[in-house]
């Protein structure tokens, strides 16, 4: 019977993409499958993407386990953070003036250090593996990383095309070339930046299908089924976190995250209610506002949910699917709840001509409910509330419903009962909510969009907000949409001045 296992371990996504629907088997960090060794009992092993390097200082019994296998010449596929515990060594101190260097495994011959991409891409393909024989066409795939620029003398699989690295565009062409992929010298160890790779290349499946000798397709159909349901039967990984039961509405209903800045939390918000949601049976689909979905990525290591082709929403020419296809998919998806994560403020980017162009234009093309949060850490509560009043106002003004006013990283009990009632009376909300300062001496590994530990950023997220909210009233907030409209240039002036 052939055996292909999947890593389950701290920092891994296991959950994001489907690798091909071919995984018959879970490997956790002691390398054991079945009670028996990795390197025994498996013909092959994927290594998802994530945080593993960050997470762990990879002294895995599973790493011994890697090692043998690709001494033994069995294939593994390591996607995203898999390829770089496979790689020599990676820098991860993106905003550090000194390199933090993390070791690897060594058994691809390459060096990472920072680069971050966020784009669906097409990779040139280098026929130095069995992986990629009879693909004569570029592959399909997507990249989310922080940790992206890969150099060294291994050879060279993939060469992906990308349109913007690290938050800016690369030319008006597109067609910038960053190295995505490679392998051992044997070629049967494979790494690649590339997510979705296994699942949007049917070719490079057929080839591994191949390369094990694999019989009997329905019975590793089946076993993955098995697998998938192991994934969803707990939030997070070893968590002990059990989903006990299976709730579902009729249609998905939708709430979007926004805020009246960057540094409002609302990663750490959408992290926590994704996490403290799914635990309560409903499937969450996770949406991010603009090109950055690395922000919905602790949200999907809790809910072990896919990132889906519309999980980045476009606005103007950034990001992946456009609001109308994307609300057309998710209403006939069997997704129960869509949480959307805005980006910036939401009226960052609303008098753009070209729209839309914000979180708010976002909001008001399907009447999207929204929590509006915002941080009280850098003005103080006082000015957090009379911001967050205009915002709120604004909002109105445009049409779109604010379910809930968060203030977050509340350091004082008493100044935030004293604003409350200056919300109310100036504001439609009647729910005023808040989440306490987080009270954690070590906050490293907290930072989404420099270096983040999944597993420490999304217990705290989820511990806090279910410690301080009630989470079947957020659900109550959420409704169904559709699409209505994209406001031109001239009708949001209309409304804004």
């Amino acid at each position: 019977m052939t055996k292909i296992g999947l890593a389950y371990v701290n920092g891994a996504v296991p959950g994001f993409e489907d690798f091909g629907n071919l995984p018959t088997d879970i490997v956790k960090e002691n390398g054991l499958v079945n009670g028996n060794k990795a390197s025994d009992e498996l013909d092959a092993l994927i290594i998802p993407g994530g945080t593993l390097i960050e997470s762990n200082d990879i002294d895995m019994g599973l790493n011994k386990e890697i090692k043998k296998m690709a001494r033994d010449g069995k294939p593994i596929i390591g996607i995203c953070a898999g390829f770089q515990l496979l790689s020599n060594q990676i820098d991860i101190g993106r905003k550090s003036p000194v390199p933090i260097i993390k070791e690897g495994l060594g058994i691809i011959d390459v060096n990472f250090s920072p680069l971050i991409t966020s784009d669906r891409v097409k990779a040139k393909v280098f026929k130095n593996s069995f992986l990629v024989e009879n693909q004569n066409e570029d592959v399909d795939g997507f990249h989310t990383h922080t940790y992206g620029k890969v150099e060294g003398d291994a050879k060279p699989l993939f060469y992906s095309k990308v349109q913007r690295m690290n938050y800016g565009d690369t030319n008006e062409e597109g067609d910038y070339n960053i190295f995505s992929g490679a392998c051992n010298d044997d070629g049967n160890v494979i790494g690649t930046m590339i997510h979705g790779i296994l699942d949007e290349n049917p070719i490079l499946v057929e080839n591994l299908k191949n390369q094990i000798d694999i019989k009997d397709m329905d019975e590793i159909y089946n076993r993955n089924l098995e697998v998938k349901k192991y994934l969803q039967s707990e939030v997070g990984i070893n968590s002990g976190i059990k989903i006990t039961e299976n709730r579902k509405n009729d249609r998905p209903k939708y709430l979007m995250i926004g805020s009246n800045g960057s540094d409002s939390g609302k990663t750490f918000i959408l992290t926590g209610l994704a996490g403290a949601i799914r635990k309560r049976g409903y499937k969450v689909a996770l949406l991010k506002v603009g090109p950055d979905v690395r922000d919905i990525i602790p949200g999907l290591y809790l809910t072990k949910g896919k990132m889906e082709e519309f999980s980045s929403i476009k606005i103007g020419h950034l990001g992946w699917s456009d609001i109308e296809s994307t609300i057309k998919k998710l209403n006939n998806s069997d997704y129960d709840i869509v949480l959307i994560e805005g980006v910036m403020s939401v009226f960052t980017g609303l008098l753009n001509e070209k729209v839309p162009f914000s979180a708010a234009e976002i909001a008001m093309s399907s009447k999207i409910p929204m929590i509006l949060a915002t941080g009280v850490n850098k003005g103080g509560i006082e000015s957090a509330a009379v911001d967050i009043v205009a915002h709120t106002n604004m909002l109105n003004n445009l049409g779109v419903t604010v379910e809930a006013i968060l203030l977050n990283k509340v350091y004082n009990e008493n100044i935030f009962d004293t604003v409350v009632p200056y919300i109310k009376e100036n504001t439609n909300v009647d729910n005023i909510l808040k989440l306490p300062k987080l009270k954690s001496a070590d906050m490293r590994g907290f930072i989404p969009e420099v270096e983040i530990r999944y597993e420490l950023f999304t217990s705290h997220a989820m511990n806090l907000i279910e410690e301080n909210l009630n989470i079947e009233e957020i659900i109550a907030m959420t409704s169904e949409v559709e699409f209505e409209k994209i406001y031109s240039f001239e009708e949001i002036k209309e409304r804004v001045i």
